[in-house]
């Protein structure tokens, strides 16, 4: 909602998240197509994610594996071009199916996972995007590896299981300055050899593209609020 009561459509908020991301990377003197939105549809239906798929957008994030199972093998017939990232976190026994439905996944941050994904990408000869979640505030209760751990993982999944690693992603603590997390992440991807920095949400993207953001995932500013 605006601040004369206007509510926004999905298509107008894209539209204008699209135009903030510009201007954030052009800000940071880095060009605007270096950085990739991924627009977070989960709890969101086919009939709501369809204005924005007119819109233009390809880019899309589900948290859950079932129910993007059920939202978007329909879309994908409308719109083949689609690329799925599945951003929550993932159990081993659903490894089969991601691998089948996405393009990207963000959330690699255990051995078991990382074993599993690579022996269904063998099986199934797709190639992924794949990140690994790195737990930078140590919450316990949060998905990711610990930094200490992040360089020998990064190492075993790319020399050991030959996983095709394109970046970091994390998911700064909520009661934290978030640019501390960015840079920290941005830092040890560097030291990592990796490219790919997968962070930023609705209320901190801009401030995750200064830092070097490659994907921002952003839901709330377009879809609204769940």
């Amino acid at each position: 909602m605006t601040s004369d009561g206007y509510h926004e459509s999905a298509p107008e908020a894209l539209k204008r998240v699209k135009e903030e991301i510009i201007a954030a990377a052009e800000a940071a003197k880095r060009r605007p197509g270096d950085v990739k939105l991924i627009a977070v549809s989960k709890t969101f239906d086919a009939d709501a994610v369809r204005p924005v798929l007119a819109a233009g957008q390809r880019e899309f994030g589900e948290n859950r594996v079932q129910e993007a199972e059920r939202k978007w093998p329909a879309l994908k017939t409308e719109f083949p071009d689609v690329e799925l990232h599945l951003i929550g976190p993932l159990q081993s026994n659903k490894a089969k199916d991601a691998v089948a439905l996405f393009d990207a996944i963000h959330t690699i941050d255990r051995e078991k996972i990382a074993r599993a994904i690579a022996d269904e990408i063998s099986k199934q000869k797709r190639p992924l995007q794949l990140f690994v979640q790195v737990n930078t505030g140590e919450e316990p209760q949060k998905a990711g590896i610990f930094p200490r751990e992040a360089k020998a993982f990064v190492e075993f999944c790319r020399v050991e299981l030959q996983l095709p690693l394109v970046g970091l992603m994390c998911i700064p603590p909520i009661d934290e300055e978030p640019a501390v997390h960015f840079a920290f992440l941005a830092k040890l991807a560097k030291e990592s050899g990796l490219a790919g920095l997968s962070m930023g949400m609705s209320g901190d993207f801009e401030t995750a593209i200064a830092f070097g953001a490659t994907h921002v995932r952003v839901g709330s500013a377009i879809f609204g609020a769940r």
